[in-house]
């Protein structure tokens, strides 16, 4: 074998360039599998990338620059994310915690209430009971020492006697009445009323919450459509038809009769009772006593939400419905009776059949007479409505309410003077906060804050 140093050189093996499949080929692979694909040589598709090799580095500069721009702009948005998570965290436990302080503060208030309400009670009607404990022991001790009085002892008899007529009379007269009204047993109904707000507010919230949690806009949207809802008349088609009384008592609103508003002819029984007098009652000086119409308003003035109350009638003729705040109880007969202005409306009873009054204008209703009337305020919806209540139902009498213009910008109603009154200056109502009111217009005319149950509607009738 010779030597290495004289054996002829090795040649490199020609290499080609599949650009179809971009391999790099001997000349065997490329004459069996690549047969019809471009084929150049090697060291031609170099110069060729060469070439090209200067756009392709600008190129990746360019990209490079461009994910640096777009990596910082990712690293900002994270922490933007993370820092109004932790802000959003604050806030919203803030908030918690300061409900959580309301709900406390406002639970503290009603036991107070209540342990005041008690306490007041209780110690009239133990001082009560102590005063006829110590009367009956005297009594029962006058007529032991009378009955130990000997025959012929005239003088001990006659002072004995004497004694006992005394003791008799320390006590003459009824004793005392039970109270009326517990005013502590009305916190539960407040209370209720809170929490059926508040887990009715929870639910709601939530599921705009989870609807719209990627739409920045979307708490916008939900509260325009929901306003709109409201104030689209087929929205309350449930409270235009008979339901049932139960879904009314979740409004259901404590209406106490304020006795600073009363005229003089009125008589009020606690705070949920009014009947009509022929006498004068010698009430204090008031700034807000009615002085030209037999009316009384509720305590408080309401704004915003939903509100129901109900009414008996007893006796009469009688109105029942809202006044705006601040206006004036000495307005003359004619202008300041319920419904006889723009700031107030009412339903009314005449001893023939219900109407509904307002700004002076009268529409009769054809509906039968209902002792039991309710009364939904619906602040939201700039509406109010009157319902007769029976065995648990409620028959819709009328909704007062603006009409909502059609697509063509006509009224619903614009041959109807009393709808068209509704239009031009209901809503203005609105504007202003209102009472219920009450309006006894006959002279025998009764009514109760309701409702009643007939044994005490007789009772009532006795006083």
């Amino acid at each position: 074998m010779p030597p290495r140093s004289l054996l002829p050189p090795l040649t490199p093996p020609v290499m080609r360039y599949c650009r179809a499949e971009r391999v790099f080929l001997c000349e065997t692979c490329a004459a069996q599998d690549h047969r019809g694909h471009e084929l150049v040589l090697l060291e031609q598709e170099r110069a060729l990338q060469e070439a090209e090799q200067p756009k392709v580095l600008s190129a990746v500069e360019d990209r490079i620059d461009e994910l640096g721009a777009s990596i910082a702009q990712s690293r900002r948005t994270v922490a933007l994310i993370k820092n109004a998570a932790v802000a959003e965290r604050e806030r919203v436990s803030q908030l918690f915690a300061e409900a959580a302080a309301a709900l406390h503060s406002f639970q503290k208030e009603v036991l107070g209430f209540i342990e005041e309400g008690e306490a007041t009670m209780l110690g009239r009607s133990q001082g009560d009971l102590r005063r006829q404990e110590e009367q009956r022991s005297r009594l029962s001790r006058a007529r032991h020492d009378l009955s130990q009085v000997p025959e012929a002892d005239s003088v001990s008899f006659l002072q004995e006697l004497l004694a006992l007529r005394l003791a008799l009379e320390e006590g003459s007269g009824p004793g005392p009445s039970p109270p009326k009204e517990l005013s502590f047993t009305k916190s539960s109904q407040a209370v209720r009323a809170v929490r059926d707000v508040l887990a009715s507010a929870c639910a709601v919230q939530w599921e705009q919450l989870r609807g719209q949690g990627s739409d920045e806009d979307g708490l916008q949207k939900l509260g325009s459509e929901a306003e709109a809802e409201s104030q689209d008349p087929d929205s309350t088609n449930l409270l235009d038809s008979d339901v049932p009384r139960d879904y009314f008592l979740k409004f259901a609103y404590i209406v106490d009769l304020d006795s600073d508003t009363a005229d003089k002819f009125l008589q009020l029984y606690g705070t949920k009772g009014v009947k009509r007098v022929l006498c004068p009652i010698n009430y204090p000086e008031s700034a807000t006593r009615f002085t030209h119409c037999e009316q009384v308003l509720g305590e408080g003035a309401l704004d915003r939400g939903t509100y129901y109350w109900e009414v008996e009638i007893i006796e009469g003729w009688v109105s029942v419905g809202v006044m705006a705040e601040g206006f004036s109880p000495q307005e003359p007969y004619d202008r300041g009776r319920l419904g006889r202005n723009a700031h107030s409306c009412c339903l009314q009873w005449n001893g023939r059949n219900f109407s509904v009054w307002f700004h002076g204008l009268e529409v009769a209703l054809p509906h039968d007479f209902s002792p039991t009337v309710g009364v939904c305020l619906e602040y939201a919806d700039r509406a109010l409505a009157f319902y007769a209540v029976r065995d648990g139902k409620m028959s819709l009498l009328r909704r007062l309410k603006a009409s909502r213009p059609r697509r063509s910008g006509a009224l619903a109603s614009p041959t109807d003077p009393f709808q068209s009154r509704l239009d031009s200056h209901f809503a203005e109502l609105f504007t202003h906060r209102l009472k219920p009111a009450f309006f006894l217009e006959s002279v025998d005319a009764h009514l109760q804050i309701g409702p009643l149950k007939k044994s005490c509607i007789t009772v009532l009738k006795r006083r």
